[in-house]
């Protein structure tokens, strides 16, 4: 088709949709469709999840006016079609480059986008917020608000939150259950299945409509008999509609309707306009709709890496070859389980993310995927750990923050022995705000019982989880998104609470908590060479408890220190430097500290990111050679005194 024919490059705002044709919104669904397809061309993205909602999408802003509606997509993964119809063409191409479109809405970018929706759950919550907030501020406005929310994200607790007060506050409310048969991998438990009937309900096409015609003769009157005939008359319309648990809520249940199916989900979105709400439309789409190789394999095209395609089908796909931490952290667990059969691992919808199709395999009694429920994933794990297993936790480190109270009162209060791995902990690229891992060792290192280490490579993974396993309270061990590294020479062998002194020199030190270990021995490297300084380069390993013992001399005799880590400075390793320097009295002065600033990091590369931010080896480097510069200036001011 000619671009002069072409839909999509002329949406300026979701209005110009108004005027189209059924038949030309479903050729604008196609353009949708492969101009996704051509970004996955060009760099990984978030795909199947995208094909599924395309005519939902059209559907929605052809019903409601979102420049006044409220609109939140949850997870917000599936925002790409909503991106290209709120006059963002022209951009999309930069979608999860730096500089560019953030794969998840942003406010900052449109007005069309209200949170920014990087995790799951949390739509009903906001969305009655907003429907509350505008009914008591703007009440003649009389806006609608629309929550879509994913099946794989229902089991979510506070989705079960929201509903409960949703009867009172949800007014002109509708919640869309997007429901795909998916989560990034296939759903688990029972709310699952019990999507699974609604879906099926072979007496859902016609019947309903006409047995709740005869239903709504039967009169509600006061004798016994009457009373029974009404609970009956309530159940078996609950049961025909499908939606008794959300009918419990004070939700009116509608569907389940083929979402792909744009002239009936804009009919049913019409009526339910005409209602009052709080209503829930069950809508069934399939993941990687339109592109059959992601719909047979909506696991794998989730966000899949860059392929080229031919009449609809993948004829190269470029892997990458570079192992990872993930991989580590994965041959690590498996190894685990393999050799002790106290050993379980608790993930939270992450399978794939964590690599541990292999584990599932293999242990498959011993692998508890809990759905997108970490808090409930982090008090089972204490559960398990009360009864004698050694279970581990293996959750993203940004996911991991939803379960701060469990980590808290049932974990840590208890000192169960409780391992944490946590993946992408450190700047996650692309994917941006919502999933930099850069506060795990703020929240993890206030609490008591709790051990927090950082490997400096990949080799230093695999020796703290076996260390973790046999230690007698909880540990977290964090590692970055990125390609595995390894430190050359003789290694220590982990110990609680023992740092590693990699180099030793006179001129000054950099002490570094994490994965960025590699970096900080290229900074040293090359000021050798380029400026003659013999510096120390210690491997910190233990951020809680610190190895007080190693650092503190270093921090007494060296002319300068630096603390280099992947992770927010409030609270974090360079913190804990400075507070047992303060506990011991000794001058910090000469201290200076890199990390993640005070500020929220936006997405780009993890390389471009670090070099921004000072924290790739020329960065370091930089830094070390600063803070030489001001020792010998001030060594010189007191020699002139």
């Amino acid at each position: 088709m000619s671009d002069s024919l072409k839909i999509l490059p002329k949406l300026a705002s979701p209005r110009d949709l108004d005027p189209l044709s059924l038949l030309e919104l479903e050729q604008l669904a196609e353009e949708i469709r492969e101009t996704l397809c051509n970004l996955v061309a060009a760099r990984s993205a978030h795909f199947a999840s995208n094909l599924g909602v395309v005519e939902l999408c059209l559907a929605l802003h052809t019903t409601f006016d979102f420049a006044r509606d409220r609109l939140i997509w949850d997870t917000g993964h599936q925002i790409y079609p909503h991106k290209l119809v709120t006059g963002r063409y022209d951009e999309f191409p930069t979608i999860r480059t730096k500089g560019g479109l953030m794969g998840y809405p942003n406010p900052t970018e449109s007005e069309y986008d209200l949170f920014v929706t990087g995790h799951a759950g949390a739509s009903v919550s906001t969305a009655l917020g907003l429907a509350s907030g505008d009914r008591l501020m703007r009440e003649e406005e009389d806006r609608w608000t629309v929550a879509v929310v994913g099946d794989g994200a229902f089991p979510s607790g506070p989705i079960y939150e929201a509903l409960n007060n949703a009867k009172r506050d949800g007014r002109r409310l509708l919640v869309v259950l997007n429901d795909n048969q998916m989560s990034i991998c296939p759903r688990v438990g029972g709310v699952a299945d019990y999507f699974d009937r609604l879906r099926m309900n072979p007496v859902y096409t016609g019947l309903k409509e006409e047995v709740a015609k005869v239903l709504s003769h039967v009169p509600l009157l006061g004798d016994p008999t009457e009373r029974l005939l009404a609970q009956v008359k309530e159940a078996a319309k609950a049961g025909l509609h499908g939606g008794m648990l959300f009918e419990e809520f004070g939700m009116r249940y509608v569907g389940p309707i083929d979402g792909h199916n744009l002239r009936l989900t804009r009919k049913y979105l019409r009526m339910l306009k005409a209602s009052d709400g709080p209503v829930l439309l069950h809508v069934v789409t399939e993941k990687g709709h339109g592109f059959r190789p992601a719909a047979e394999d909506p696991v794998t095209f989730h966000a899949p890496p860059v392929f080229e395609r031919s009449e609809g089908r993948v004829v190269a796909m470029k892997k990458s070859s570079s192992r990872t931490y993930t991989h580590t952290a994965s041959e690590a667990i498996h190894a685990a389980l393999g050799r002790d059969e106290r050993v379980s691992v608790i993930t939270a919808a992450m399978c794939q993310g964590n690599k541990l199709e292999r584990v599932r395999n293999d242990f498959p009694e011993r692998l508890f995927d809990v759905g997108i429920c970490e808090a409930h994933a982090v008090a089972f794990a204490a559960g398990q750990a009360k009864a004698g297993m050694r279970p581990i936790v293996d959750i993203y480190s940004t996911f991991l923050q939803r379960a701060f109270d469990h980590i808290f009162q049932e974990v840590a209060l208890q000192n169960l022995p409780v391992t944490f791995t946590l993946d992408r902990g450190g700047l996650a690229g692309p994917d941006g705000p919502t999933h930099h891992g850069v506060f795990d060792l703020s929240y993890l290192r206030v609490f008591p019982n709790m051990t927090v280490l950082a490997p400096g490579d990949a080799a230093d993974l695999t020796a703290m989880l076996d260390w973790a396993l046999t230690h007698d309270g909880p540990a977290a061990i964090r590692y970055p998104k990125s390609a595995e590294t390894f430190v050359e020479g003789p290694r220590e062998p982990i110990t609680l609470g023992k740092a590693e002194v990699l180099r030793d020199g006179p001129d000054g030190a950099i002490l570094c908590g994490g994965a960025l270990l590699g970096e900080c021995l290229q900074a040293a490297d090359r000021l050798r060479t380029e400026e003659g300084l013999s510096l120390t380069v210690v491997n910190a390993r233990f951020i809680k408890p610190l190895d007080s013992e190693t650092i503190l001399p270093i921090l007494s005799e060296a002319p300068f220190v630096v603390t280099v880590e992947e992770a927010a400075l409030a609270g974090g390793f360079g913190s804990a430097v400075l507070e047992a320097a303060a506990d011991a009295g000794v001058n910090t002065s000469h201290v200076r500290r890199l990390g993640i600033p005070d500020q929220y990091i936006e997405h780009g590369e993890r390389e471009e990111l670090l070099a921004d931010l000072g924290l790739d080896a020329a960065g370091v480097a930089r830094t070390c050679r600063e803070a030489n510069t001001a020792h010998a200036s001030a060594v010189d001011a007191n020699a002139d005194f």
